[in-house]
This record gives structure tokens, sequence and C-alpha cells, in this order.
């Protein structure tokens, strides 16, 4: 039965808000709140239920605390709860009921999903040292071509770059690198397309943009067969396939450099922020030894 909470419910109403809390904790770094609830009004389902809301505008009331008890779930408590607070609101004039979900609670979406609840904005959080590095970090890179003839490297990438580069030999890849390309990872990438075409052979742009992300362009003869990003939607949204796209395929950079497909796999990670990978620039370094560059 939903009833209407009264001042003698005050205590069940805590325990409820309470047993919410403990189950769905909120973020780690923000203060605690359980003692800052103030609702304008709660509805009970007998003891095991419990919506409270709070107006916030003259159309809209927003729900601070949807919860049922993990035993009474699955009675369609949680929508028979909802169902009262919509009548208060359209009672009170308002026309709207706005609530908050966590974004990982797949199963509170589905259910307000098909309540006929809708996105209408997103908070986001990040922390403050990635948003200082990402802003205040390095941009650097080079284009490593697969050859021994330094010469012809150093005179095609003149003629592209207009600047004498700086060139030297690891292996069996001959480094260029210069301070036009450092700044502008596009005019890296462009060199590396070149380079590919005049020397009809492998080359790779990789490079480290904003202190923040890895980037890796891989060419034969010309022809861009791999991009890898380590934070695939680090400069903004993607579709699925796009993100997809930006991984490291270890298959095709073993073939043309000869790196161990599994270390290429388990270095060139992506990932949805920063924080979830090493340091751009310690996993560029990375990722040039796993490829037998000079970084």
């Amino acid at each position: 039965m939903i009833r209407q909470a009264t001042e003698s419910d005050s205590q069940l109403v805590q325990e409820l808000w309470h047993a919410f809390n403990v189950e769905i904790a909120d973020a780690p770094w923000r203060d605690p709140d359980e003692d800052d609830f103030h609702p304008d009004v709660s509805f009970l389902a007998d003891d095991d239920g419990l919506v409270s809301l709070s107006r916030e505008g003259s159309r809209h009331f927003v729900v601070d605390v949807l919860y049922v008890r993990a035993a009474a779930r699955g009675k369609g408590l949680g929508r028979e709860l909802l169902r009262a607070a919509a009548a208060h609101a359209r009672e009170q004039g308002a026309d709207v009921v706005e609530l908050d979900v966590v974004e990982d609670n797949d199963g509170a979406r589905r259910f307000y999903d098909r309540l006929g609840f809708a996105t209408i904005e997103r908070r986001l959080a990040a922390p403050v040292d990635i948003l200082l590095r990402s802003e205040e970090g390095p941009t650097f890179g080079a284009v490593h071509v697969q050859t021994d003839d330094v010469d012809k490297v150093r005179r095609d990438a003149g003629k592209v770059l207009r600047v004498e580069p700086e060139v030297s030999v690891e292996g069996g890849w001959v480094r260029v690198r210069s301070d036009a390309t450092d700044a502008d990872p596009a005019q890296l990438k462009t060199l590396a397309q070149e380079l590919s075409y005049t020397s009809a052979g492998v080359t790779l742009a990789l490079g480290v943009e904003r202190g923040s992300v890895v980037r890796y362009n891989l060419f034969d003869r010309g022809a861009d067969v791999d991009e890898y990003l380590s934070i695939p939607e680090f400069y903004g949204p993607l579709p699925p396939g796009d993100v997809y796209a930006l991984g490291a395929n270890a298959t095709v950079v073993a073939r043309l450099t000869g790196a161990d497909p599994h270390r290429v796999r388990e270095t060139a990670r992506t990932a949805a922020s920063p924080a979830e990978l090493p340091p751009a620039v310690e996993l560029y370094g990375q990722i040039a030894d796993v490829l037998g560059l000079q970084s």
C-alpha cells in the first residue's frame, strides 16, 4: 500500500534513505550527504520502499531518492511509488518529474527507460590533474622509416618540410623529427605518408599529443594501414565503430614491423580516460620499445 509519509514516519524514511546510500555508493570525491536530506514530500510502500521528491521549478519536481528493499523487489513497488510521485506533482501544478541515475546502474536505467524517462543532460567528472595535464603537456613525435638509406630519407623529408630535419639511424629504421612536426601532429602524419610513398615501404608516425594521448599512424607504400589513439574519444565523442578502429591492429603491426603481436596488444591499449593508462610519455616509450624504435 502506497501512502504519503507523515512526521511519525520520519525514522522509517531515514532508515530507507540510509539503506539506499549503502547500496548505491556516491562518487568517492564527494562529501557525505546522508544528513542533508530534506525532501518536500515522501511516499512509502508499507515498510519496504520510499520515494522522496522536491520542487525545483514551477513546472517540475526532482526525485531525491527511489528505493525498494531487495526482498521486496519484483512486485512493482518502484513503479507504484513513482506513480504516487507523479500524481503529487500533477496536483501541485507541475507537469514533469526529473531524476538522476548513476551511469553504471544498468538495471535502474532500463527501468526508467521503460517508464518513459529520457536523458536530457549528462554530468561528467574529470580529475583536476588530468585536465591540467591535457592542457599543459607536450606535443612531440617522430617519423620512423623502414630503410637504411639515410641520405634519401633526409633529402625527401627536407623537401616535404622545407627545412633540414634531424635524422638518425635506429637498427633497421631511420628516425626523422623536426620542430614543425613536433608542433603539429597532422604534419607529422603527412610527413610519414609522403616518406612511405617516396621509399615505397613502411613508415610509422609515433607521437604524444597534449601530454595526454599517444597516437601512431602506420603506412605501407603510402597507404594508411593502421591508426592508434590511446584515448579514442579524447577530442570528442565518436561512433562505436570509429572508437574500435582507433585500437592497435596487432596483426598488421607485427607483419610490417616484426614486433611481437602479443606485446603490441598488451602495450598499445586504449581507454576512456588518460587516468586508466600510464602517463602518455611513458606509454610512448613503451610502444616505441615494443616496435624496436628509438623513442
